[in-house]
């Protein structure tokens, strides 16, 4: 399911891409989006847009009138798009997406590092300068601890994954050997 909700969240999120780089408002729409999402994912406001008796020209007006002053003209024509095709339940998954294009347009890349102890700043900084040189991109790390990985660390960024931990390590000697 997860895949079918990013397939159709997709044009939504390249569309207000689109309007943001032609209108220079990428940090607008970011901030939009996010508050829309914010109000959509609250649990009585997904109540209110899953229940049936809710008409979609109430369900615009309420959201448009929780949004105030925060909605422009093109995100008042948002909210009315996806609520008239029913979408709203996908703005959480929009806004991901919005970022992500974002972020690609400004060659930054998000990347989380799991380490088996915390890392201390001039790791981290190592790390994203041995990324940048690799991927071409800013690098923005975000960091967790987990004892599971016994020592190193495992590092997503994007579809790419370089587990440098221990267990990870172990595992695949365990694979090789056909345990």
């Amino acid at each position: 399911m997860a895949g079918d909700t990013t397939t159709i969240a997709r044009p939504y999120a390249e569309a207000v891409f689109s309007r943001a780089m032609e209108t220079d408002s990428l940090a607008p729409w970011s901030e939009t989006l996010e508050f829309l999402a914010a109000v959509v994912g609250e649990p009585t406001m997904a109540g209110v847009i899953t229940n049936p008796k809710f008409d979609r020209s109430g369900l615009t007006d309420l959201l448009l009138d929780i949004g105030g002053d925060r909605f422009n003209e093109e995100g008042k024509n948002l909210v009315k798009v996806l609520v008239a095709n029913g979408r709203l339940a996908l703005v959480g998954e929009i806004a991901k997406l919005y970022e992500q294009l974002k972020a690609k347009s400004q060659r930054i890349q998000h990347v989380h590092v799991t380490s088996a102890f915390a890392l201390e700043q001039t790791q981290e900084t190592q790390i994203a300068d041995a990324l940048k040189a690799k991927l071409g991109y800013d690098i923005i790390i975000t960091s967790e601890e987990n004892a599971e990985l016994i020592g190193g660390v495992h590092i997503r960024a994007g579809d790419m994954v370089i587990d440098g931990s221990v267990s990870g390590q172990l595992q695949q000697l365990a694979n090789e050997l056909g345990i």
